[in-house]
């Protein structure tokens, strides 16, 4: 599978954070997206970063795959850096270029929003590696059931959801099966961006074929299998608390809490 894009995909593993109850970490997830969000100063990122590295290593994750999943985001840090360094004003002036300035509240303001945007990618990809996408089902259609009552179709948006996730890693595998080939045909696709954008156009056509014939086949197995939408199913394993998860949660606020309060 590609390393560029790995948000989506399950990685199999036995450590804590594989055997976790899924609602609990997809409710530390919205904790720690909240308290992303809210802190202020590099000292308080700074230690929400190492809480999440600290994660990692308990969930034994390798780098790699984190740091895969950082790759796609070179774009967007690009436009970040521009943006804020340059239209962002306040403080010293560390560079001039013409009527365009460099000022420290730019860089500052910048660099604080792209490792904001690190942890952002960073307790996504916790989840997705460590969660089977049928535990992300369950847990989404768990915390959903309540709108049931107004009939809102919990299960299957949380299906949809799921699947849409588990179709990332998949059609990046697509695209590069599809580059390869381009590439032992001969065609070149190296240049600048917008040349890149220009080569990489018609490769949009058989991906978006694969796509959708991975979505029939999906569609026929589902049927296959008596899947109705709407139907009362029951869950083949069904989800249970353990004293472990009630007591990370409560080591997790309390952690929260701690960087939370430190970094306003």
């Amino acid at each position: 599978m590609s390393r560029s894009i790995t948000l989506g995909s399950y990685l199999p593993g036995d450590s804590f954070l594989h055997r976790a109850d899924p609602r609990f970490k997809m409710l530390l997830l919205l904790l720690f997206l909240a308290v992303l969000f809210l802190v202020k100063t590099f000292a308080g990122l700074g230690l929400l970063l190492l809480l999440l590295l600290l994660l990692m290593t308990a969930g034994r994750i390798p780098l790699r795959y984190l740091a895969g999943g950082l790759r796609p985001l070179s774009y967007i840090v690009l436009f970040t850096v521009i943006v804020y360094f340059f239209f962002t004003k306040g403080g010293l002036v560390l560079l001039r270029l013409g009527p365009l300035t460099v000022e420290q509240a730019g860089v500052t303001a910048g660099l604080f929003m792209i490792l904001r945007l690190t942890g952002l990618v960073f307790i996504s990809m916790l989840l997705t590696l460590s969660t089977t996408p049928l535990a992300l089902a369950q847990a989404m259609e768990y915390f959903m059931k309540p709108l049931a009552r107004i009939g809102f179709p919990a299960g299957e948006v949380a299906m949809v959801m799921t699947i849409a996730l588990r179709f990332i890693p998949t059609i990046a595998e697509e695209s590069q099966r599809l580059l390869r080939a381009q590439m032992a045909r001969g065609a070149d696709f190296e240049g600048g961006f917008f040349r890149r954008a220009r080569k990489f156009a018609p490769l949009m056509v058989p991906l978006f074929i694969g796509a959708f014939r991975r979505a029939d086949e999906l569609a026929v197995a589902m049927e296959a299998r008596g899947y109705r939408i709407g139907a009362l199913r029951t869950q083949m394993r069904e989800a249970s608390a353990s004293p472990a998860d009630w007591a990370a949660l409560l080591l997790a606020l309390l952690l929260l809490a701690a960087v939370l309060f430190s970094g306003i």
